[in-house]
């Protein structure tokens, strides 16, 4: 199961947002991610906010939950009009549907939501719009729908081509069914981007590279390819730690992450963030950018997370509770902290270090900041960032340092 929620303080009944939640909002794009949390077979690594149908107990409906999820976003839409907070009036730049697996529920639904979105606030010119898909969970008609409706980019799990790892990770789909769905897909212009997971128990380098040379025959405009992580409470870990399953090894990942990297850049793949990699900077999930560059987005759906202006709350987990605080009239929301200048900048850091475009030292200066001088100089002797931009106060890490990125970060804000 998905692990706990946050311990924060208590979220006001009504959602309200403090006043300081507006300052430099002129300046930040305004997303929105919409959680699906229904799954046909909860997949053994899976610890997300997700629900299959015999774990949902009676009080909530698959069926009823769209017309729930609008109930938040007219919620939301009082929230962020509020005269006292002074938000400015801003369109969506994106639209985000994640999970679970949102095309378990009708197209018309997910068209639906969108739609809403689109009412409410507003869509910018050109504004992304994604879906998460399991490519056993869609079909030619669906993504007609979907595309039809407004959605301009589709998200499939591939994870794997090599049947045993599928199988070992729990996923259901057949891999040789991903040349049609993505056929499918661009039929109806969308855009495909494919998620790929490295480290899986029993995978050899052979059948990742496999996984990896299946994704680039697929041609996709984006890739993931992210590093398994064992959570605890998931099925894997129990398996992990009744001796059934090894845990990932770390070199073993390194030179995994280095395959994906020498394949994925040679076929015109270019990183933007250490685990994702496009076809262009027009590919780039500028959702995903959203949260690493610390712009604002108000999440819908059980467990889903907001940020407004350094306010970050996240709603209760599951789907009945969370439908029924939206029929009594409340904030679905949990919880919630208010970050600090401290907190918010080990966050900008934390974030931004992972982006290709790099992290600026001291914003606005071009230089580094006495302070850093000494961690800077100890990073480039250890081959992490690159030269030239760290002379101007930049941050940007070497491949080398996209595997150790976590202790760049420690460097940086010890």
């Amino acid at each position: 199961m998905s692990p706990a929620l946050p311990i924060g303080d208590p979220a006001p009944a009504d959602g309200a947002l403090p006043a300081s939640a507006a300052v430099g909002s002129g300046h930040r794009d305004f997303g929105v991610y919409l959680h699906v949390p229904f799954c046909a077979v909860r997949c053994g690594y899976c610890d997300f906010n997700t629900y299959t149908a015999s774990e949902l107990g009676g009080g909530a409906s698959q069926a009823a939950y769209a017309g729930t999820a609008l109930r938040e976003i007219d919620l939301a839409a009082g929230v962020l009009s509020d005269p006292a907070v002074g938000l400015p009036e801003r369109a969506v730049s994106t639209v985000f549907v994640g999970g679970g697996t949102p095309t378990l529920l009708p197209a018309a639904d997910l068209v639906r939501l969108l739609a809403h979105v689109r009412a409410t606030w507003g869509l910018v010119p050109g504004a992304e719009v994604t879906t998460e898909a399991n490519p056993d969970s869609v079909t030619p008609e669906v993504l007609a729908t979907l595309a039809a409706g407004g959605f301009t980019r589709v998200s499939f799990g591939m994870q794997s081509a090599v049947p045993h790892v599928l199988a070992t990770l729990d996923r259901t789909h057949d891999p040789a069914r991903l040349p049609d769905v993505v056929r499918w897909a661009r039929e109806v212009g969308l855009d495909v981007s494919v998620d790929l997971i490295y480290g899986t128990p029993g995978e050899s380098l052979a059948d990742w590279r496999t996984s990896v040379e299946s994704a680039l025959a697929l041609e996709p405009d984006h890739v993931s390819a992210y590093a398994l992580v064992i959570e605890a409470g998931t099925k894997m870990a129990a398996r992990v730690r009744r001796g059934e399953l090894p845990m990932p090894d770390g070199d073993d990942e390194a030179a995994k992450y280095e395959v994906a990297d020498e394949l994925l850049t040679a076929a015109g793949l270019d990183w933007y963030e250490v685990s994702n990699f496009a076809r262009g900077p027009e590919h780039a999930s500028r959702h995903n950018l959203s949260y690493w560059r610390g712009h604002d987005w108000w999440g819908i759906g059980p467990g889903a997370h907001s940020h407004v202006g350094g306010v970050r709350w996240w709603n209760v987990k599951h789907p009945r509770a969370y439908a029924q605080r939206l029929e009594s009239g409340l904030s679905p929301a949990a919880g919630r902290e208010i970050l600090d200048p401290g907190a918010r900048e080990l966050e900008r850091v934390l974030l931004g270090v992972r982006l290709a475009e790099g992290l600026e030292l001291a914003p606005g200066t071009g230089r580094v900041p006495d302070a850093q001088r000494s961690a800077v100089a100890s990073l480039l002797a250890q081959g992490l960032i690159e030269f030239a931009p760290a002379r101007a106060g930049r941050v940007v890490l070497t491949r080398r340092g996209r595997l150790l990125a976590d202790a760049v970060v420690r460097e940086l804000t010890a």
